[in-house]
Order: structure tokens, then C-alpha cells, then sequence
């Protein structure tokens, strides 16, 4: 595909290169002395690229599709980037022609799709222009400080376990384990935790929410290098449980929690803006047979279940 010269200015751009306004413009006439001095005239900042039955691509719309390209595609060298992406919006705009020329958009569920994806485009761009300014890098920097930096690391624990489908079999394992049995061995053999298993049973450094309760519960209680003297119960069966070691988990650098921080102020922000958005009209809510519910009533009672025989 022979790309225009618009086409390789906008594959310029797209790559990060700067042009000038020679990249936009036929190649000047040769001039007088007195011609040359006058100012060039400022390079187009959205081109025409092509056009399809009249109807307009500029470079705008191929800087749109370039960013919803996946990180991989957007590798591709620019003169292969944007002749695809040119020869993709010619075919969607041919194809979008021929469906309004078929009365395919008055089609009624065709018609709810365009009008559902309508509102989403303007729910979305709303929701972009009130939250995008709140989102700095100094409102980030904040949350740091106040959700990491100004708090103590959380407690953590290392340590392993053996799991067995009954009380006996793990009590007869903590009495092996007592008289000195290797608690590695005993786990690559006998634990039905597959995973850990095959390490020995070892579970790593984990934090007090990271486990069951009654896991946690009770081995935070322990001290290192014990074992539980009494088999833990969980959903998954009984537990051993030995501690290796506690230490208070570091406080991490603002690096490492920066883009998770991110997407909390936009999902806090985000709840702000449609409970504002909510305050300002008026919700009506119906029940099955279509009758508004009064908002003040209680709850209905949940019907009583069926006596048993």
C-alpha cells in the first residue's frame, strides 16, 4: 500500500517524531528572494488522511485507533503501523456505509446497541473529566503517606504445614513430629496439600488476612520453631502447623504500591462522583407488579421456610 504524504507525516507522529509543516505540504515553487522572506504557512495538525464515499479520516482518527491498539501491535515500525491502521478504518467506514445505506440502523436491536453504546461513551467521558484532575501524582503521594508510610508494617509469620483429612492421623503425625520425625519429609509423604506439598510444606512469609481464620488464629499464636500441639480444623481438613519465624513486614517503597494506589483514588473517586451524580435526580424503584416502593418502608420479611416432617 502506497501511503500518502499525510499518511507518513501521521506515522511520524505516531511514532514520536516531529515534523514540520513541510511534511504536510507539496513541495514549494521555486521563489524570488522576495517570496522566500514571506512566513510559512503553520503545518495542519489534523490532516486529512483519506475519504470514503465523501466522508473524512483524519489523523486524529488514527491516533484513536492507535491507542486502542494492544502494547504489542503499537511495536510494529510506523509505516507498518499506520498503513493497517488506515486500510482498517477505510473497511470500518465502507462497511458503516453500507449499513446505513441497508437501513440496518433502524433495525430495533441495532438501534438499542448504537444507543447503548452511546451512553457509555458519554458515561465514561464523564466520569474521565471529573476524576482524571483528581488523580495527581500529589494526590498519590498523599495516599502514601497516609495509607503506608505513617503506619507499621503488619505482623507476618513463615511457615509450613501437613494437612490430613482426619483428627487421628494428624494427632499420630504431631506425635512423630515430637519424637523428632522430619517435619519436610512427613509432608512431601503424607500432606494432601499438593502445592506445599512438594516444598515441605512451606508457606512462606504470610500475613494474619492472607490465611483461613482458624488457620491464622491459631498459628499467629504460636511462637517460632513450635508446632501445634493440637490439630487445626478447617474446610479443608486438618492442619500441623509449624512456625519458622515472625518479623514485621517492611513498609513497601512508593513504586511498588504506586499503580495500586492509583486505581483505588480512581475507584474512591469514581463512587463519589455517581452518589453525587445520584443526589441530584430523582429514583424510583418498582416491584413486580410495577407499583413504586416507597424508599422509607422496611424490608420485607423473607418468607418463612416450609416446616420439616
Amino acid at each position: 500500500m502506497r501511503l500518502t504524504r499525510s499518511a507518513l507525516a501521521c506515522a511520524a507522529i505516531l511514532s514520536g517524531t516531529t515534523l514540520g509543516a513541510s511534511a504536510f505540504a507539496a513541495p514549494a515553487p521555486t521563489q524570488t528572494p522576495a517570496a522566500s522572506a514571506a512566513p510559512a504557512a503553520p503545518a495542519n495538525p489534523n490532516p486529512l488522511i483519506a475519504s470514503v464515499d465523501g466522508q473524512q479520516i483524519h489523523l486524529d482518527d488514527v491516533k484513536r485507533a492507535a491507542a486502542n491498539l494492544p502494547p504489542q501491535a503499537r511495536q510494529l515500525p510506523a509505516s507498518t503501523l499506520i498503513g493497517l491502521l488506515v486500510g482498517q478504518l477505510i473497511d470500518q467506514k465502507a462497511i458503516q456505509i453500507q449499513a446505513y445505506k441497508e437501513g440496518l440502523n433502524n433495525k430495533p436491536d441495532v438501534k438499542s446497541q448504537m444507543q447503548e453504546a452511546a451512553n457509555s461513551a458519554l458515561q465514561n467521558a464523564y466520569l474521565s473529566e471529573k476524576v482524571a484532575p483528581q488523580v495527581t501524582e500529589d494526590a498519590i503521594k498523599q495516599a502514601y503517606q497516609t495509607n503506608y508510610a505513617s503506619k507499621k508494617g503488619e505482623q507476618e509469620i513463615h511457615a509450613r504445614h501437613i494437612l490430613v483429612a482426619s483428627e487421628s492421623q494428624a494427632q499420630d503425625i504431631i506425635k512423630q513430629l515430637n519424637h523428632g520425625a522430619d517435619f519436610a519429609k512427613l509432608a512431601k509423604s503424607v500432606s494432601t496439600d499438593k502445592g506445599s506439598g512438594a516444598s515441605g510444606g512451606d508457606l512462606g512469609w504470610f500475613k494474619k488476612g492472607d490465611m483461613l481464620p482458624a488457620f491464622s488464629d491459631a498459628a499467629f499464636k504460636m511462637k517460632p520453631n513450635s508446632i501445634s500441639q493440637t490439630p487445626v480444623k478447617t474446610q479443608y481438613g486438618y492442619h500441623v502447623i509449624q512456625v519458622l519465624g515472625t518479623r514485621v513486614a517492611p513498609v513497601p517503597p512508593i513504586e511498588q504500591v504506586h499503580d495500586e494506589i492509583r486505581q483505588q483514588l480512581i475507584r474512591d473517586d469514581v463512587r463519589k462522583i455517581v452518589t453525587e451524580a445520584q443526589s441530584k435526580v430523582k429514583v424510583v424503584r418498582y416491584d413486580a407488579q410495577g407499583k413504586p416502593i416507597d424508599p422509607n418502608a422496611p424490608p420485607a420479611a423473607a418468607p418463612a421456610a416450609p416446616a420439616s416432617h
